[in-house]
């Protein structure tokens, strides 16, 4: 049972999600060029969205002064969760969540605790399509997790369990592997390979030309910022637009308001440490909040007075047609010129924001359907989300869409005109 004793140190984890990363970059146009059983919900480029998720995870690693397993799990899974692209990047991002949720407070783990939270990892990402138990990513990743399971009992290495893992994985796929089959064969050969040290790519070298020979955004562009901060700062020494030029350097989604003798400030960041340690500097800091967006119903109102009850915001993959779209009702527009879609993240930006108490979620392709789903996960029951299958049903739904009404409301008439429309 030698391998019930074997320690998985922070490093090891940090060299597996490293691998994967890699196996990505080096297997995701195969991904893309698979046969997939259903071409629907896997529109768009599956393996292009999960290169895009894994590197926004990725990003962590490059600065993490904690070297827990469970610290490191947690920073990756975070930055993954609202980096996430695509169905496929979502169902990723959700494995990826689960195995820190299992690996939680632990500093190092056993081949068997790590097995665990595979376990863990396989459950969360059955969570993403609770509908939808029997598609073959799913399929897959229980089989996996099965073999694994087994490898575990058995006393065996970290390595063999992975071994073992994909052997279970490979013996069960169908005869034309299925492209979520595929993702997951591909993440555990690279987690394999991370953990034996068979790089195929300079580690967290993300300005390397590399990415530019091969056709792929870099991972420095698509940082997650996963941390809401929020704070005051009593008597500061800065100016109002001081303060919110110097912010603007290191998050996003930056409010800056003076409130009586103190200033509120309101950041995402992936940093909050560096956010407070430059805030100290401006005066007394004091009521500081910080909420992980990764986690469901985690993120608060910002602190203003919203101009609606209630706003549509949806999706546009031309300025063309989001001016259709405003015209027709929507309220707030998010760019889907990227072919892999907007991330959760900028959906959840663009709806915690003071336009409106309330949103609903509008998607015109399937494709993004477990985008729109994981960004209400985060925002909880101050949105509801809507999925149309084309722009023509689209323009449907935003006609059917009425201010007056309630969210619940409106959600109901939209999914009607969008269902008529199909139905014809």
């Amino acid at each position: 049972m030698a391998g019930m004793n074997e320690v998985i140190t922070g490093s090891d984890y940090k060299r597996m999600i490293l691998g994967a990363y890699s196996e990505f970059l080096n297997e995701f146009e195969q991904i893309n060029a698979v046969k997939e059983k259903s071409t629907f919900f896997y529109s768009g480029k599956p393996g292009s969205d999960v290169l895009r998720t894994m590197g926004a995870a990725v990003i962590p690693l490059s600065e993490a002064v904690n070297e827990s397993i469970g610290g490191l799990s947690r920073r990756v899974a975070d930055a993954s969760v609202l980096g996430a692209r695509g169905n496929a990047g979502v169902i990723v991002s959700q494995i990826l969540r689960g195995l820190a949720k299992g690996l939680i407070g632990k500093y190092t783990a056993t081949s068997q605790e790590f097995g665990k939270a595979f376990q863990y990892g396989i459950l969360y990402a059955q969570k993403a399509v609770p509908d939808e138990k029997n598609r073959p990513i799913i399929v897959a990743s229980k089989v996996m997790a099965k073999g694994a399971y087994d490898a575990v009992k058995a006393g065996l290495h970290i390595s063999e369990v992975l071994i073992a893992a994909i052997k279970a994985g490979t013996d069960s796929f169908t005869k034309d592997m299925d492209c979520g089959e595929k993702i997951m064969q591909v993440f555990l050969a690279g987690c394999l390979k991370g953990l034996q040290g068979d790089f195929s790519l300079p580690p967290l070298d993300f300005a390397s030309k590399l990415y530019e020979a091969k056709g792929v955004i870099s991972p420095q562009y698509d940082i997650a910022r996963p941390y809401c901060v929020t704070f005051m700062v009593a008597n500061p020494k800065l100016s109002v637009p001081l303060i919110e030029k110097e912010l603007q350097e290191i998050g996003n989604f930056v409010v800056v308001e003076r409130r009586f003798r103190a200033i509120f400030i309101h950041i995402h960041s992936e940093h909050p440490g560096t956010v407070l340690e430059r805030a100290v500097a401006w005066g007394h800091v004091g009521e500081i909040h910080i909420n992980i967006m990764a986690e469901p119903h985690a993120m608060a109102m910002v602190q203003q007075t919203c101009m609606v009850p209630l706003a549509l915001l949806t999706v546009a993959d031309s300025r063309e047609w989001a001016e259709k779209l405003q015209d027709a009702g929507a309220m707030v527009i998010v760019d889907g010129s990227d072919e892999s879609g907007p991330s959760v993240e900028e959906i959840v930006n663009a709806a915690h924001s003071d336009i409106a108490s309330k949103y609903i979620l509008l998607t015109d392709s399937e494709h993004l359907r477990l985008v729109m789903h994981q960004a209400k996960r985060i925002l909880g029951d101050r949105v509801s989300v809507v999925v149309a299958n084309n722009h023509e049903e689209q323009i449907y739904a935003v006609r059917a869409f009425f201010p007056n009404l309630t969210m619940e409301e409106n959600t109901v008439q939209m999914k009607e005109a969008v269902n008529k429309l199909a139905s014809r």
